[in-house]
């Protein structure tokens, strides 16, 4: 472990700088904890007693998220994902781990909690500074499990913590950590890099990514599922209205043109019954954004297609080609490109780095290991069924976690 005397750490902020949500205010104690196995059985029995409360939180049905990460963090799924990793014997916490979440995914922050202190490490995290009641009722929750007795030792392992963007606070937090995670785009990236690091520390950054989804029309035509498969094509998207990296942007359709155009007829009708089903509501804001998109992606692209829609719940352009810069166009709410082929070929065109997620429908495993896996695109880390998109897993864009976030110690 990094020793602090090999370091220049800056004086701590003031505390009225910095508001503790959960957890342990006295930051300078937290670099000399020691580290932990992976999977500690403190910490697991800690996650299943969060998750309970959770679980029967009465503000669950307002909050689908803060039930999706109980769920995650219950003992039964934690022991599973254990599985995977007997190869661990010898490893431990790497010491701090100093995460910042993102703004626009408001339940982020708690599953980057639950990652460290899997993988051993004590947790300093930032949540946005934005206010989300998802924050708050983890939060709550957190604090209410580290006061019982048993988890005394555990408290001194967490710091969940708010402030706004200050160099000065990230310098701080930044020279006691051994990993920082960096999550919310290229540009929170850049700032956070520019506070200093200890030697052997490093960086595991989550920067701005692209997700899609691919059709075969045939397939989705024969299938009897359509409602269940507009659902879950719904929380792909709708549930962080479509902010999250992982919700698909561009749908690519896989058939001839009469095919495809039976099912698009269905698909978007299924959506939309699932929109007002679900009570969606659309913010003014994000409705002028996505005609904004419309109208722009028109002006810039050559013969772009708006078809009619009921109301703007949807909002849908139609390529004729994919023009390489496409992961630079992102809108929320709800707006999609599509684009149309008798084949799936065109998508290495335009997969760069950038290309996270990829949902699909219609395929089998072998169809899309033959297409991705063999052919070596340089993008796409995650590969799932529509309806998964949003399921977190401690593989995340290309990242083994657990195994990052520890280190070996080796014994002859």
């Amino acid at each position: 472990m990094q020793k602090l005397e090999d370091v220049v750490i800056p004086m701590q902020p003031t505390s009225i700088s910095i508001q503790l949500l959960a957890g342990n205010e006295n930051y300078d104690e937290i670099p000399y904890l020691k580290p932990l196995v992976p999977f500690d059985d403190t910490v697991i029995s800690f996650f299943d007693e969060l998750s309970m409360i959770l679980m029967k939180h009465p503000q669950g049905r307002d909050f689908p998220d803060v039930i999706t990460f109980g769920f995650f963090i219950r003992k039964a799924n934690i022991k599973r994902q254990m599985k995977s990793y007997t190869c661990l014997r010898s490893n431990v916490g790497r010491g701090v781990s100093f995460h910042i979440a993102p703004s626009n995914v408001p339940i982020n922050f708690a599953f980057s909690l639950a990652v460290g202190l899997l993988s051993g490490n004590a947790c300093i995290v930032r949540v946005s500074s934005k206010s989300f009641p998802q924050t708050d009722i983890v939060s709550d929750a957190i604090s209410s499990v580290l006061e019982k007795s048993k988890f005394s030792d555990l408290k001194r392992y967490i710091s969940i913590v708010r402030y706004q963007r200050n160099n000065e606070i990230n310098n701080f937090f930044s020279s006691l950590c051994d990993i920082r995670v960096i999550w919310g785009g290229d540009n929170t990236i850049s700032e956070l890099r520019k506070s200093p690091l200890p030697p052997r520390s490093f960086d595991i950054t989550f920067a701005d990514r692209y997700s899609f989804c691919i059709i075969k029309a045939e397939e989705y035509l024969d299938m009897q599922n359509k409602k269940k498969i507009a659902i879950d094509f719904y929380n792909d998207t709708y549930l962080f209205d479509q902010n999250a990296c992982s919700s698909p942007r561009l749908i690519y359709w896989v058939g001839s043109a009469k095919l495809v155009s039976q099912a698009k007829e269905f698909f978007w009708s299924f959506l939309h019954e699932a929109l007002i089903d679900k009570k969606y509501k659309l913010q003014s804001m994000t409705a002028i954004n996505k005609y904004i998109a419309s109208c722009q992606s028109a002006l810039d692209y050559n013969n772009v297609e708006i078809p009619k829609v009921l109301d703007n719940l949807i909002s849908r352009i139609e390529l004729k080609n994919l023009p390489a810069d496409l992961p630079e166009r992102t809108c929320g709410g709800g707006s999609y490109f599509e684009y149309t082929d008798d084949e799936p070929d065109k998508l290495f065109d335009i997969v760069s780095r950038k290309f996270q997620t990829l949902t699909y429908i219609g395929y089998t495993n072998a169809e899309l290991n033959s297409l991705f896996i063999g052919k070596g695109a340089l993008g796409i880390d995650r590969i799932v069924p529509c309806g998964k998109a949003a399921e977190f897993s401690l593989i995340w864009d290309g990242y083994d976690l657990i195994s990052h976030m520890s280190r070996v110690v080796s014994i002859d």
